[in-house]
């Protein structure tokens, strides 16, 4: 079995300094921007430094996120923050960001890459397409059960699993509810925690979207004898106490002593805890944060506090001095590979009591305070010299300072730092006129109905050898938008594929896998996140032809994009908001009486459609743009996305019939 990293969350010094001191051995930070969880303290530029060596004066990495979606406006700054931050030394990057990628890559071609939970990453083929590009490590989707990532465990990629804290409804970089409702995004680091208000699927009182706090902290020798990497805890907004009380707790349970569950609920949690989706069974999953949870902590605080009080020691470090009267007078002092010395003037001949051994190890081993513990005091000593005790505490002082500096400088990595600078040049014109239009259709019936439009873009539950004869080369298979059964899928798409399905629509890097390894062309999805040039040819250089862009970009922030890749946008129907792998309403009402919808605080009237093991959230409102299309310089095509439509409806919306319901511009004006 092997020893799991204990990696734990820092939005704050404090909290840094409560990690590392009750046995944290990463540390995962954000600095002011590019994070995304910009609601918390984070660091500054000044106290980034200081984190860093903070770090690697205990020997625990730190690791930088840089986790939002960014545009091509802000590259210029993003890469001076990259350069800046790999010169003190980060040990990784986590990122979600396929042009944050290549810009890092740019920058500092030996930096490591981790990527992060909104990558989306289900499976063993999305895992091995992240090695090939580069990444060292992957953090899969929290919604995965414990043999799918124990398949993820045996590729040649570490993996790193959240084990403890908040739960998102939402699979993580797929949500656009914030976004949609309020202009803040989740994906650039300012989710408005919609989910946490009231919603519910019968119009009683509810919070249908607020799950319990995830702990799988119980089960770490479990996740350690599986393979995995890394044991993340969730909470870069939390108090210092949550982040010790978290790290001290599965410390024990890796040591094969039973963490203190009633601990860490009384210091946070929503009505418990959940372990989620590790064991398959999704129930009890929903809770809110209540007044017994509140008042339950502060009579916990004053242990909490006694765990991070003080530093941790952790090195070892042995002593030796050189003691003879016309000699001068030598101490050294050895931490593994590292060893430092210190001099002073020769000791005078002792009038009264010569210096000795134990001496020595009284004023050397005062080692309180400091990240050392004191192992062996040895010393050439011929017992005629004199030293003061105030003369070994000063060299003692001195020798820890140095071996401190010393490790710090060891355990800071070095990279190459070029001299690149962005340059997404001009926007590139693929606008065509009128607007090809592709259409996302949930039925045959839709289908039919949307014949005459570019391509049709269809479940492949829906695909038989008819709608291959039917639509051909015009037809683009999607395959789930969360793959929960790997192999099943790849059978179902090759089995397409062998019948003459030749294109496929590509949500993740899952399915970018996948259509690749079966000979699909490949077409991108909203779900990639694609808001900048440097995204785009991404996906050109692994092979799509095409790619639908980020919804949360503004339309002037469009027509900026330069790219060799034909770009579209999701230019009218209902936009996916959220997509979960726990149904809200299965869990209020049951499936007899769904209703397939869930209503909010203000009585708007969420559609929600389940499919393939998921289910998707979809908008209020009806995005309607086909009034602006020639506003869109740089589409090469738009893409209608149906729920429910009839016939009719659907041939009202592809010929630009305005519809008679609540329409929205979505994103393309107010942006986020």
């Amino acid at each position: 079995m092997c020893h799991p990293e204990i990696l734990a969350p820092a939005g704050s010094m404090e909290a840094l300094q409560a990690a590392l001191r009750t046995g944290a051995d990463a540390v995962y930070i954000g600095g002011k921007n590019y994070s995304a969880r910009n609601s918390a303290e984070n660091f500054s530029r000044e106290e980034l430094p200081q984190a860093a060596e903070l770090c690697h004066k205990y020997g625990a990495k730190i690791y930088l996120a840089v986790n939002t979606l960014i545009t091509d406006e802000e590259s210029a700054g993003f890469c001076e923050y990259i350069k800046f931050t790999a010169s003190i030394g980060v040990d990784a990057y986590i990122i979600q960001d396929w042009g944050v990628m290549h810009l890092i890559k740019k920058c500092v071609p030996d930096a490591v890459l981790h990527a992060s939970t909104q990558m989306s990453v289900h499976t063993v083929e999305g895992a091995r397409l992240l090695k090939e590009q580069g990444f060292s490590r992957i953090v899969p989707a929290r919604e995965l059960d414990r043999d799918a990532i124990e398949k993820i465990c045996r590729e040649d990629i570490e993996t790193e699993i959240f084990v403890h804290g908040a739960l998102c409804m939402s699979v993580s970089g797929q949500c656009y509810m914030s976004a949609m409702i309020g202009s803040r995004s989740a994906n650039r680091g300012c989710c408005g925690q919609a989910c946490r208000l009231p919603f519910s699927a019968d119009n009683t009182p509810a919070h249908s979207l607020s799950l319990k706090d995830l702990s799988i902290i119980p089960q770490a020798r479990e996740l350690a004898s599986i393979g995995v990497d890394s044991l993340k805890i969730e909470g870069r907004m939390k108090r210092p106490e949550y982040v010790a009380s978290a790290v001290n707790e599965l410390k024990a349970s890796l040591e094969g002593l039973p963490p203190d569950m009633e601990l860490l609920k009384g210091v946070f949690s929503r009505s418990g805890f959940t372990d989620g989706y590790y064991t398959g069974v999704r129930q009890d999953m929903f809770g809110i944060r209540k007044k017994e949870d509140v008042i339950a902590a502060p009579s916990f605080l004053p242990g909490i506090h006694k765990l991070c009080r003080n530093e941790r020691q952790v090195h070892r470090v042995d002593f030796h001095a050189v003691v003879k009267p016309g000699t001068p007078l030598t101490v050294s002092a050895s931490c593994g590979e590292v060893t430092v010395t210190v001099t002073d003037a020769p000791p005078q001949r002792a009038v009264n009591r010569p210096a000795d051994i134990e001496l020595l190890r009284t004023q050397l081993s005062r080692l309180g305070g400091t990240v050392f513990l004191c192992g062996d005091v040895t010393g050439d000593i011929d017992g005629t010299a004199a030293v003061s005790p105030g003369t070994l505490n000063r060299l003692r002082r001195e020798l820890i300072e140095k071996l401190t500096n010393e490790i710090i400088r060891k355990n800071t990595p070095v990279y190459t730092i070029t001299e690149y600078t962005p340059d997404p040049g001009s926007s590139a014109a693929h606008g065509r006129s009128p607007l090809p239009l592709r259409v996302f259709c949930r039925s045959r019936e839709q289908a039919d109905a949307a014949a005459s439009a570019q391509a049709l873009i269809l479940p492949m539950e829906l695909i038989d050898t008819d709608v291959i004869k039917a639509f051909g080369e015009r037809l683009i298979v999607s395959p789930p938008r969360f793959i929960s059964h790997e192999e099943m899928v790849i059978s179902r798409l090759s089995e397409l594929r062998e019948l003459g399905a030749q294109r496929l629509m590509c949500h993740t890097p899952d399915s970018i896998a996948i259509g690749r390894k079966l000979g699909f062309r490949l077409h991108g999805s909203f779900s990639l996140n694609i808001m900048n040039s440097f995204g785009a040819e991404q996906m050109s250089a692994l092979g799509l032809e095409d790619c639908v862009i980020s919804p949360e970009l503004k339309l002037s922030q469009i027509n900026e994009l330069h790219t060799i890749l034909p770009i579209g946008a999701v230019v009218a129907g209902k936009l996916p908001v959220m997509l979960t792998r726990n149904c809200p309403i299965k869990d209020q009402t049951g499936c007899k009486r769904c209703r397939h919808h869930l209503t909010d605080r203000t009585g708007r009237s969420f559609p929600v459609i389940c499919s393939g093991g998921y289910t998707e959230i979809l908008n209020v409102d009806c995005l309607y743009m086909a009034d602006r299309y020639s506003q869109m310089e740089t589409l090469s095509f738009g893409e209608v996305m149906l729920a429910d439509e009839d016939a009719a409806a659907v041939e009202d919306l592809l010929s630009g019939v305005r519809p008679n319901h609540t329409v929205t511009r979505g994103l393309f004006y107010r942006g986020v």
